[in-house]
């Protein structure tokens, strides 16, 4: 579950912080409560990112769409076949 801080963060401050996350996670020395904490975190966070990757894969694919519909529109003279 995500915080309500955390749908705010912009998708480059969630990888940012994702990344330090595993690092600290990979760096090992902390106690197994800190490491749950921090794991328990990088999932938080990583969803934020899929969510903003998601949205945008959204938008790329509307705009797509939307062109290749303007240009079939072009290519046909705008009528389209019954």
């Amino acid at each position: 579950m995500t915080s309500e801080t955390d749908e705010t963060l912009g998708y480059e401050q969630a990888r940012d912080e994702l990344i330090e996350v595993v690092r600290r996670l990979e760096a090992g020395g902390t106690t197994l409560e800190e490491s749950l904490a921090l794991w328990e975190r990088g999932e938080a966070l990583a969803k934020v990112c899929r969510t903003w990757l998601e949205g945008a894969r959204r938008r790329l694919d509307a705009a797509l769409a939307e062109e290749e519909g303007e240009d079939a529109a072009a290519t046909d003279g705008g009528v389209t076949s019954p």
